[in-house]
């Protein structure tokens, strides 16, 4: 089975002064229509994980998938959504990406897929210009049979993905950042000036 994809756009944006990242305009599309044009090859059905009025997102014919948990307790609840949507499907496994990245590699899944560890976990990463290697926890592969697990954590205050993930043994597909970050995220108006020119 195509593994599903969610898109993580739940964040509350403020240094972008508040809004949805996602419906921002790079290069005379929304950012989630980067994102969807790049995840739908790689991927099955897709999902939006955010909060609040679906409605502003209709327009993408995309299931809306809030937090099942109050209080944004952050991605990790974006994840448990996503989880929670596919195990309905019948699905044994979701790929995430976030909202505001518009350049994520155009075969992640398959690299995330042959990165997995031994409990089916894998996330993203990209070395800096130092060599020193950065994992992006919201580009992920996350399997269902996880999320009951995933759920007690969050309840219990975990916050931080990547203590949780490293308590799985998540594997690492790592990704060149040559000639730039794949993973390069949109999080200030600045951002948007320089993800002009990299679509240029």
């Amino acid at each position: 089975m195509t593994l599903p994809g969610v898109i993580l756009a739940g964040g509350k944006a403020t240094r972008m002064g508040g809004g949805d990242k996602g419906l921002k305009v790079v290069a005379g599309k929304r950012l989630l229509d980067h994102v969807i044009a790049r995840l739908a090859p790689q991927c099955g059905a897709l999902a939006i994980n955010a909060n609040g009025d679906a409605a502003r997102f209709a327009e993408f014919g995309l299931p809306v998938l809030p937090d099942s948990l109050p209080d944004h307790p952050g991605p990790l609840a974006g994840v448990l959504a996503g989880l929670d949507w596919a195990a309905e499907l019948g699905a044994g496994a979701i790929v995430t990406v976030a909202a505001d990245t518009p350049f994520f590699p155009a075969d992640l899944v398959d690299r995330l897929a042959a990165a997995c560890g031994p409990s089916g976990l894998a996330l993203a990463a990209s070395p800096d210009e130092t060599g020193k290697l950065w994992q992006h926890p919201t580009f992920g592969l996350w399997p269902v049979a996880l999320r009951d697990d995933l759920r007690a954590a969050l309840r219990d205050g975990l916050r931080k993905i990547v203590r949780w993930t490293d308590g799985h043994g998540a594997g690492t597909a790592v990704f060149p950042a040559d000639p730039f970050d794949p993973f390069f995220n949109i999080n200030t108006p600045e951002d948007i000036v320089v993800a002009e020119g990299l679509t240029a």
